[in-house]
């Protein structure tokens, strides 16, 4: 099966459609944020100066921020490999995560954009079937060594990226493209990783339990980057959201600590679920939760979600993703929720709960995923795909990427 989706055009929204039924039957844990919000309307999509929320925007979706609080934190020294790390400067410069099960492809489309509005910007370069030895929950190792990879190489030519206005925005993608080098990786690599990565249903290696992984390194070539010239930017959609919180903690997370807040210094998720839940496809949310990161690491933080898909009324799908990320002991009735289709707004917004000095942001009448571009997305998710073929937009549309990009 591992070699025929290698080779094969393969798509991820089968495997979604078969995680989301597995999900359906586990039990979930209910989890709810402040109601407090206070409408943030018409934000200025011209005033994009670095650390300023837009105020006004030509779109018609109604933006909402709960609790807006710290625009900046102070950058300091820190260790980086063995050495010593200078003061970086901050660059406007980003790197996207996808989010579980898909790859590279699926948001070439949204780095165009933002490389377009003048944010030079990188996806993590790997297909989707990379994440293949992730699934049952087990460890996010292997997509923390690949969102390392991108974020030293981006991070080693960002103090050159200040000249970008000066190439078309073209000449800028192949600058970019020039500069990350590819991952050797390949389908005996991915069959080895599926056999070894530790945790998840199985309990690979002994345990689902981040803490108990074994010592294990995955598979793979990641060519060695650079010194680091400047910090660059997070952007983590779906589940790449919360695994860029574990990047960016200076914990062992299954036998390597990462500590990425070196190079980072601010970090977007869209759409991610970053509240806790019973089951082992949330022990990795459970971790990262299990730790406050303030202010002092250095690092800005932004979660967006997405309502409008109610989950009563937006398919099965939907009804069973908000089910299961807003469980509690007994499985609850996916149907009571709203979100943008896969993830609640209260488990999108969650991360405020631990990462206290974050912002918030809510987007009226906006999408998990470009539904209706993906092969298979009628048969996974019909409801949605129709949604997204008559035009409503998802977090990866240039009228919405106006919205939360403009924060950083």
């Amino acid at each position: 099966m591992i070699l025929l989706l290698a080779t094969a055009p393969f798509r991820s929204l089968s495997i979604i459609a078969l995680t989301l039924a597995w999900a359906r039957s586990s039990h979930v844990n209910a989890f709810s944020t402040s109601s407090i919000i206070h409408s943030y309307n018409n934000l200025n999509a011209a005033n994009k100066a670095k650390g300023a929320i837009p105020h006004s925007s030509s779109s018609s979706n109604k933006i909402n921020v709960i609790q807006r609080t710290t625009l900046h934190a102070t950058t300091n020294p820190s260790s980086y490999q063995r050495g010593s790390l200078p003061s970086l400067p901050d660059i406007r410069a980003a790197v996207v995560v996808p989010g579980f099960l898909t790859g590279k492809n699926e948001f070439l489309s949204l780095s165009q954009s933002l490389n377009n509005m003048g944010i030079p910007t990188v996806v993590v370069p790997m297909p989707n079937w990379h994440w293949l030895p992730c699934l049952g929950g087990r460890s996010m190792r292997p997509m923390l060594e690949r969102i390392d990879f991108t974020v030293r190489h981006l991070a080693s030519v960002a103090g050159d990226l200040g000249d970008f206005e000066r190439t078309t925005s073209e000449e800028l993608e192949k600058s970019l493209d020039d500069a990350i080098p590819d991952i050797s990786y390949n389908i005996f690599d991915c069959y080895q990783d599926f056999r070894n990565n530790p945790g998840g249903v199985l309990e690979v290696g002994g345990s689902a339990e981040v803490d108990e992984y074994p010592l294990w390194n995955p598979k793979g070539s990641f060519p060695s980057a650079p010194e680091p010239t400047g910090k660059v930017a997070l952007i983590g959609h779906s589940a790449g959201g919360w695994i860029c919180r574990a990047y960016l903690s200076e914990r062992n997370y299954g036998g390597k600590s990462y500590g990425g807040n070196r190079f980072v210094h601010s970090l977007i998720t869209l759409g991610s679920p970053h509240g806790n839940a019973p089951g082992p496809a949330f022990k990795g949310v459970e971790w990262v939760n299990s730790e406050i990161m303030d202010a002092g690491s250095g690092v800005r933080a932004l979660a967006v979600g997405g309502t409008g898909y109610k989950g009563d009324s937006s398919g099965s799908l939907t009804e069973g993703a908000y089910s299961f990320c807003m469980g509690s002991d007994v499985r609850p009735d996916g149907s009571v929720y709203d979100g943008d289709g896969v993830t609640p707004v209260e488990s999108a917004l969650a991360m405020k709960e631990y990462v206290p000095h974050a912002d918030t942001m809510i987007l009226d009448d906006v999408g998990h995923f470009c539904w209706s571009d993906v092969f298979g997305g009628e048969t996974v998710a019909p409801d949605l795909t129709k949604y997204h073929r008559e035009g409503r937009p998802w977090y990866g549309d240039d009228v919405i990427i106006e919205k939360w990009a403009g924060w950083l």
